[in-house]
């Protein structure tokens, strides 16, 4: 009952041992979701991940602190891994200020509240928004001949597969529905956290564009669609799992 209510009112206070055991569970899930999937980006010494869903997982559920502080943690393990600690020290800051942000709004859900002249637009901005970026980051970058790298305890598998253009199109479209639909029957509160994943995914990207162009001198541009396609992947991932979570246990409180 006490995991229901804390995953229900994330900004509940909890005791400090209670909270630093789902800090370690979830610092744990992000390092291993960020190695799971790889790609790795020769122009930028980085790599694509789905890290972000699990990022926008916790920051959901258990809000602000631990949010930052497993996104951070989580992915810098990850980083030191796989080989690319050139980027640890600003993945630390980037992600875990990614996670802050984001359980920092969610834990508000001031849609929830907010009369329906407010609500309308604001779904219909959430809606236009993340349904346009996944289309034009996904035919613009993500179509053609893909290879991925999938990492596991016991070997590294390597896949390639062509992309075609409609399946981001009919994604698009298929979100976008779903966010309308799911927005007005159900869930007021969905589009208000589109909104937070979009403002700590953008602040993501700007920092690890700074990093790259002001510290490591690479071309950084060449990083702005793929961490742009991590933010609408992890956050077209996190949410639904979020929300059934939430669902659920509400039920069983009640």
């Amino acid at each position: 009952m006490r995991f229901e209510v804390a995953l229900l009112y994330p900004s509940k206070p909890e005791n400090i041992a209670w909270r630093v055991s789902i800090c370690s569970v979830f610092t744990a899930v992000i390092a291993v979701s960020t190695m799971f999937l790889s790609v790795n980006i020769p122009a930028t010494r980085g790599y694509f991940n789905i890290g972000e869903s699990a990022i926008y997982l916790a920051a959901i559920l258990f809000g602000r602190s631990i949010g930052g502080v497993s996104s951070g943690l989580g992915s810098m393990i990850a980083d030191i891994t796989l080989g690319y600690w050139l980027y640890a020290p600003a993945t630390f800051i980037v992600k875990g200020l990614e996670g802050y942000i984001v359980g920092f709004l969610t834990e508000k859900e001031r849609i929830k509240h907010v009369d329906l002249k407010v609500k309308i637009p604001l779904v219909l901005i959430a809606t236009i928004t993340f349904a346009g970026l996944i289309m034009l980051v996904g035919v613009s970058y993500y179509v053609g001949l893909m290879e991925f790298t999938v990492t596991t305890p016991m070997k590294t598998f390597t896949f390639q597969f062509v992309m075609p253009e409609i399946f981001w199109i009919i994604l698009s479209a298929a979100s976008g529905i779903a966010i309308l639909y799911i927005s007005f029957r159900f869930d007021p509160t969905l589009s208000w956290q589109i909104i937070a994943v979009m403002l700590g995914g953008g602040k993501m990207i700007l920092g690890y564009f700074l990093y790259e162009q002001l510290i490591l001198g690479v071309a950084a541009v060449i990083e702005i669609p793929i961490n742009l396609g991590q933010v609408m992947i992890g956050s077209a991932i996190s949410m639904p799992i979020a929300r059934s979570i939430r669902t659920r246990l509400k039920a069983n409180v009640n």
